[in-house]
């Protein structure tokens, strides 16, 4: 059992735009990016190719700055302006777009191999391990803590995981451009690997004895969330060298998965600061 569930905080989102019209089917190496943080990180990004940008009038008024400044980075297409029921009709039911979009290809995947290169002669490391947590606005919202709080990668497996797609970046609010988000065939060989490279496994159960303060958790740390409401899998938890849990009081019987993950970065991130910190004389 967990101390966090898996109510995103774009649940109520989910079913605006019912029977509208559905988009064209994109090629499976593109995908629509939209809103204003994850197309203006994704234009930033010189690893995100762009085959069109699409936006309202209102739009391009509102953000020419932030265009010019990432044409003059790298090529990109030229505008397209339309209406904002054009651009509804090119979006997937329901996206949030606030009048601006691009099409784009996916970026290139990162292997867990990659990971313990990037971990490589650091005294400390945080990755992120999500074992089937399936929502992608939960996912997004991790992606986005994961940068915040400087964490290496999002570790997820190919199945039972969302696909990148316009509202998992939208949740990730830019982080998906800078957060490599690593998928594995294996969960539990992943988890070997990142030991094999240096790190410690935590796994995030709500039955652990000790808080992730308590356990004084330092080094390289890979921090395992299992799936919302069910917890972490057994071969999963019999993977994990130690298990923590939040210092919650009792009075709700659990978090959103997204915001367990934010506080358990938190405080792993405040326990290293601290044991890194310098000891007065």
């Amino acid at each position: 059992m967990t101390n966090w569930d898996s109510r995103s905080k774009s649940n109520h989102k989910r079913d605006a735009g019912k029977g509208a019209e559905r988009p064209a089917k994109l090629p499976s190496n593109q995908l629509w990016l939209y809103g204003v943080h994850a197309v203006v990180a994704a234009l930033a990004n010189k690893n995100r190719k762009i085959r069109r940008i699409v936006l309202t009038a209102e739009a391009l008024r509102t953000h020419a700055p932030a265009l010019a400044h990432a044409r003059s980075k790298r090529p990109l297409p030229g505008e397209e302006t339309t209406d904002r029921a054009e651009l509804d009709r090119l979006l997937p039911p329901g996206a949030v777009h606030q009048g601006i979009a691009v099409l784009a290809e996916h970026l290139d995947g990162l292997g867990i191999e990659d990971v313990g290169r990037m971990a490589k002669g650091r005294e400390h490391a945080v990755v992120m391990v999500l074992d089937q947590v399936t929502d992608p606005h939960n996912v997004g919202a991790i992606l986005r803590s994961a940068a915040a709080f400087g964490a290496l990668a999002v570790v997820v497996p190919d199945r039972h995981s969302p696909e990148e797609t316009g509202a998992l970046a939208k949740s990730a609010s830019g982080a998906l451009e800078v957060m490599p988000l690593v998928r594995v065939t294996n969960m539990v060989r992943a988890l070997e690997q990142l030991q094999e490279a240096g790190f410690w496994t935590a796994g995030l159960a709500g039955e652990a004895t000790n808080t992730i303060a308590a356990a004084k958790l330092s080094g390289k740390i890979a921090l395992v969330m299992g799936a919302e409401g069910e917890g972490l899998r057994r071969l999963t938890r019999e993977h994990c060298d130690h298990l923590v849990k939040l210092p919650m009081t009792g009075l709700v019987e659990s978090l959103n998965v997204s915001n367990a993950a934010a506080i358990a970065l938190y405080e792993l991130v405040r326990e290293q600061d601290l044991a890194s910190a310098p000891t007065s004389h």
